[in-house]
């Protein structure tokens, strides 16, 4: 036993001499090397000289739109392919914080993704998750299926209840399908059944259906009228042969008319049908000179008309009101209806049998109003306090407002959609007869163990003595406890700010932020933009947001011009020739958010969609060195080519925001923003990721080239890699894709802004 007890102390000074010998090496060794970054893709360059206006370019990416060479397109999937390896390499660091994200993202869906209900006459109908559409009624139910290669977008009930006209997307052949489904049965009808259609309306009781239908580039262009049962084809009512002209169709809400707006880029023109005839003819009752906004309404025996056309020859900067009775309507003998008032300007209108229901905007702040019906007979036009009446409550901060369905003309109720950066959309029905409201569809986003704090699922002002005011004074205009809107004003701050732009005009900037983090400069922020088409910026409440905001992040919209909520002066500031003007606003609030200290220096993350994609594209060319990170989906940055050689079809409304390249002033403004034509060479520029699809109005190859063309011109930074994500087709979006990419979006700016 000595013996062995002798020969394991030896063993054991042996190991213990081996584990210092061991420990003095690692200590003297050099550090293992960390990994190489990822090295991003290079597609090949194929330079192609392209000249318009005596001036000439070259282009080394166009080969990624040729979509007739075979041989691009599969370098294309290739391409993309590696793309997609390369941004799974550069995030790999990023996965457990990406599930984590999703996880958190994924909680706060509701799980009835179902629209709330619309109740007309004995059927309700609703939109299920999964594109599902239902009718419903006590002795019956309908439900039908489209699964996940179809989505709805347009959806009548016959004024006799019977029928269900809508139409579905097949992204297979790219149209919109029409199909009419008997609601006591619910077969499908024999017929209408018509491709490529745009817009519809019921005629004579729901016994004969007009349908709007587009040609090969999608432009609306002839009206059909069918009537249900018949075996006869159905009638051509108008086709326009110029490639200029667009068409659309709607009926009165009291299926009196059906109105035809035909529209080009020189006039507007509304003719009249009588829906009970609608084989008789069409009435011009109003033509203008310009392409603008005209929509009409009919009230026993008075027809109005909100429009934002010119006045005596003069552009107006809101819309306005006008009336004129049926049987002068020929004539257009159209009378204002309401006085001009300086302290607020009509955003929109809808009407029932007994009420006028305004949309106004007193500066930022938006107010419901309703007016009672028929409005007293009179010479002149009226000041708003004269018709008794009465603003209903609203929360604070709010950021829009959108009507509902609001099939039912002879409802006293409306239900309107309530928008905020501080409160999840609110779905809330209106009692225009005595101004109580409740919320019938909230999303439930915030718990704790002890009480509910949010997700009341309705909230009444019954009993509350200040359910509506008479708006004689619409400035004093006091609003409602925000409690019992479910607002999170308690947890999470919104402020507002005027930031003065390059030419002194102030830009409306509105910043979001936990209540739960001290402000104190350190703090990275993300700076939303979109700046066109005359588009309210969307300020809503978004929750997959909150995972930034818990984090100690600032959100941050920047109301630039040529957006909306301005007026149209507002929006014509900032497009074609003056789209600069939009880049300008958007670097201005970028660079009050820093000045102010409401963002750190160097943590600023730039945000925006489509053509939004374009604005913040844009500023980064103007300012890389003001931003940390961008993520731009779908973006618009290819102006010029797509503008001079469309491969999707583009609409009047396109050019007219953008500008037309045939115009030499435009085209020079076009070269001067067009991000993939002003990527500054061998500057630093910020991480960007961008994210493209192949169901977007822009195509994937704009992303496609312009990422490789940033990465060719710029200072290479692993550091500052610049991603692009392919996502999902919209027909296949569900939660979890949804959910995924939106936390790829997030991991992406707290990875960058933590380097």
């Amino acid at each position: 036993m000595p013996g062995f007890t002798k020969m394991l102390t030896q063993q054991r000074r042996l190991l213990h001499l081996s584990n210092v010998v061991s420990y003095i090496r690692f200590a003297h060794s050099k550090p293992p090397k960390p990994p190489s970054p990822p090295t991003p893709p290079k597609p090949p360059q194929k330079p192609v000289s392209f000249t318009f206006h005596d001036e000439t370019w070259e282009d080394p990416y166009s080969w990624m739109s040729n979509l007739s060479d075979k041989v691009a397109m599969r370098h294309m999937d290739v391409y993309m392919e590696q793309e997609e390896k390369y941004t799974e390499a550069v995030m790999s660091d990023s996965d457990r914080l990406q599930r984590k994200l999703q996880s958190e993202m994924a909680s706060r869906m509701t799980s009835d993704l179902s629209s709330p209900p619309v109740r007309w006459g004995p059927w309700r109908t609703f939109i299920l998750a999964g594109c599902t559409t239902g009718v419903s009624k006590k002795e019956n139910s309908i439900r039908f299926s489209v699964g996940g290669y179809a989505y709805e977008e347009l959806s009548e009930v016959s004024p006799d209840h019977r029928f269900l006209a809508y139409t579905m997307y097949d992204k297979d052949t790219d149209f919109f399908r029409l199909s009419v489904r008997d609601l006591s049965s619910g077969s499908l009808c024999s017929k209408p059944q018509a491709n490529r259609v745009s817009n519809l309306a019921w005629a004579m009781d729901g016994k004969a259906l007009l349908y709007a239908v587009t040609d090969d580039n999608k432009r609306p262009y002839r009206i059909y009228c069918s009537m249900l049962g018949s075996h006869e084809e159905d009638v051509l009512l108008l086709e326009e042969s110029d490639e200029g002209v667009y068409v659309n169709i709607r009926h009165t809400k009291d299926f009196r008319f059906v109105t035809v707006n035909a529209f080009s880029n020189t006039f507007s023109k509304v003719y009249l049908i009588n829906a009970a005839d609608p084989l008789s003819g069409m009435t011009l009752v109003w033509e203008c000179e310009t392409q603008t906004h005209c929509i009409i309404e009919h009230h026993k025996g008075y027809l109005y008309l909100f429009t934002d056309a010119a006045r005596d020859g003069q552009l107006v900067d809101f819309h306005y009101l006008l009336r004129c009775p049926v049987e002068s309507c020929a004539s257009k003998s159209w009378k204002h209806v309401f006085i001009d008032d300086s302290d607020f300007v009509i955003e929109d209108v809808d009407f029932s049998d007994k009420y006028l229901v305004l949309i106004l905007r007193e500066g930022r702040n938006f107010r419901i109003c309703s007016v009672d019906l028929p409005l007293p007979v009179k010479e002149g036009a009226f000041h708003l306090k004269e018709l008794n009446s009465r603003l209903l409550p609203l929360p604070r901060y709010v950021s829009q407002i959108s009507p509902g369905p609001n099939y039912d003309y002879y409802s006293s109720t409306m239900r309107f959609t309530i928008s905020s950066p501080v409160m999840p959309d609110a779905v809330v029905d209106y009692n225009l007869s005595n101004g109580e409201w409740v919320i019938v569809q909230q999303q439930n986003v915030l718990h704790e163990s002890t009480q509910t704090l949010y997700g009341i699922t309705s909230s009444s002002s019954k009993g509350n003595q200040s359910s509506s005011k008479n708006c004689s004074f619409i400035n004093e205009f006091n609003y409602e406890n925000n409690r019992l809107w479910n607002d999170l004003s308690e947890f999470y701050a919104c402020e507002h700010y005027n930031v003065s732009s390059h030419d002194g005009l102030e830009i409306p900037l509105t910043v979001v932020y936990s209540q739960k983090h001290e402000q104190d400069g350190q703090s990275p922020g993300l700076l939303h933009g979109h700046g066109a088409y005359g588009e309210l910026l969307d300020k809503r409440w978004r929750s997959e947001l909150k995972s930034l905001l818990d984090r100690g992040w600032v959100v941050a919209y920047a109301d630039v011009r040529g957006g909306g909520g301005g007026g149209k002066k507002w929006f014509h500031d900032g497009r074609r020739t003056k789209k600069d003007n939009s880049i300008k606003d958007y670097i201005s609030c970028a660079r009050f958010l820093i000045e102010k200290e409401i963002v750190q220096e160097n943590k600023l993350a730039g945000w925006g969609y489509s053509a939004g994609g374009l604005l913040v594209a844009s500023a980064i060319n103007s300012c890389p060195e003001l931003f940390r990170a961008a993520v731009l989906k779908v973006p618009f940055l290819d102006a010029t080519n797509t503008l001079l050689y469309p491969i999707l079809p583009l609409t009047p409304i396109d050019y007219e925001e953008f500008g037309y390249p045939g115009v030499i002033e435009d085209f020079q403004a076009i070269r001067k923003y067009s991000p993939y034509d002003n990527i500054q060479k061998g500057v630093l520029y910020p991480a960007v990721l961008v994210t493209t699809s192949f169901s977007t109005r822009f195509g994937v190859w704009e992303a496609a080239k312009w990422v490789a063309r940033v990465r060719e011109r710029t200072i290479y930074d692993p550091q500052s890699p610049k991603l692009l994500n392919l996502t999902t087709d919209i027909v296949e979006e569900n939660r979890y894709l949804q959910c995924k990419e939106s936390a790829l979006e997030a991991a992406f700016l707290i990875k960058m802004m933590d380097r």
